[in-house]
């Protein structure tokens, strides 16, 4: 059956040589972190390193899942300390060609790019530029009920203000011409025509609009585009050498195609080359296994920020879906803290479960849904059902 466009882009998804900043000595500290030669390639994983019935069960269960929901390929990396590791590529990256999916290829990571930006707008806490309980309005002018929306509010998805992706314009523009170039500023538009859903801080809402809004907001105090102080303040010293903020539709090989039905006629199309820039902030960037290993770690943990202010991200609040927990650009989800990411041909899951010091990342090359759930949530489902039984990842159909 096909996807109605705009419920899908207005569901959840919880449930991707300009003069460097001035940064604090704080900052400049946490920058220089140590790299173990483990953690520098996800697919460090050597045959037997996981017992192999385990190993066994995780290759059937995921295969199964795969052909289930029609996911043409996956990778997979989970990574369990004292118990060993998991690392597959099934299926395909091409299904025109029939060119196996490889744990080293690039994906877009969608909604990810959230953790990135929040991040970014959390090191400028840090350096003492911005406050948490700012109200946007000191940095972007023209926000409905701007001068009560926090900064706080936009990072935990609570402002109330109306998601764009689910204007009915900005779906019609999007699927008529997926290649389209959109600006910040015409995101915004299309969200800022609705009144506000609910007042500031009520309840959770997920919407792009927030997480677009704190990219400008990185902009205006930073001096810099949201890509060049992601890349100096984020990937450099996470040392996230294969991940980037594209401006368009760039995409460097090797990667894997995507398919996607979020089209006219309801086909399934290739995704790969459509513009993400409609997400920018929210999920446009692009990344692959062996550096969302590391991030996951990172952005559960705080490498990257004071202690203070990682506690602030971490102070969950309830969803409304059930095991799951919304911080600031961040989610509990049943003890696996991270994100997961949804854009036309392309899903993620990357999260790190504090209790066992273990990672799991599910990268897949479609977001076509099966039985109204995302591909990439039944596949993590399904791995931690068999690795993690008494923490199980999931998030409940939508709609």
């Amino acid at each position: 059956m096909r996807r109605d466009p705009a419920r899908a882009f207005a569901a959840a998804l919880l449930l991707v040589s300009a003069p460097a900043p001035v940064a604090s000595p704080a900052a400049a500290a946490r920058a220089a972190l140590p790299v173990a030669v483990s953690d520098r390639y996800g697919d460090d994983c050597p045959p037997g390193a996981l017992a192999p019935e385990l190993s066994a069960r995780l290759d059937r269960a995921v295969e199964r899942t795969r052909q289930e929901a029609g996911v043409p390929g996956v990778i997979v990396g989970l990574w369990m300390p004292g118990r060993g590791c998991y690392v597959r590529a099934t299926g395909v990256a091409d299904t025109a060609t029939g060119e196996p999916m490889q744990t080293g290829l690039r994906m877009r990571i969608a909604s990810e790019t959230k953790t990135f930006t929040v991040t970014a707008m959390l090191e400028l806490v840090d350096d003492g530029l911005v406050g948490l309980d700012d109200p946007v309005s000191k940095y972007v002018a023209g926000v409905p009920d701007g001068g009560r929306i926090t900064l706080r509010q936009l990072a935990g998805m609570r402002s109330g203000l109306f998601p764009y992706t689910a204007d009915p314009d900005f779906v019609q523009a999007l699927v008529a011409d997926p290649r389209r170039q959109f600006t910040p500023k015409e995101l915004l538009a299309y969200g800022f025509r609705h009144p506000n859903t609910f007042g500031p801080g009520e309840k959770f809402q997920y919407a792009n609009t927030n997480t677009v809004l704190l990219g400008l907001v990185v902009e205006k105090v930073s001096g810099l585009s949201l890509a060049d102080f992601i890349h100096q303040r984020v990937d450099r010293p996470a040392q996230l050498g294969r991940t980037l903020f594209p401006p368009a539709a760039e995409f460097p090989s090797p990667h894997a195609h995507g398919y996607s039905d979020l089209t006219p006629t309801g086909r399934t199309a290739d995704a790969t080359d459509w513009n993400p820039s409609w997400g920018w902030a929210a999920a446009a960037m692009i990344s692959d296994l062996h550096d969302l290993r590391r991030w996951a770690r990172i952005l559960a943990t705080g490498t990257l920020l004071s202690p203070a202010t990682q506690a602030e991200r971490l102070k969950m609040l309830p969803t409304g879906l059930a095991g799951n927990e919304y911080g600031l650009g961040i989610f509990d989800n049943h003890g696996w803290i991270g994100h997961n990411g949804s854009l036309p041909g392309y899903e993620c899951v990357a999260v790190h479960l504090p209790s066992r010091r273990a990672t799991l990342v599910v990268l897949i090359n479609t977001d076509i849904h099966h039985r109204g759930s995302e591909p990439s949530t039944l596949l993590a489902k399904t791995i931690t059902g068999i690795a993690t039984p008494d923490h199980v990842y999931d998030i409940p159909p939508q709609g």
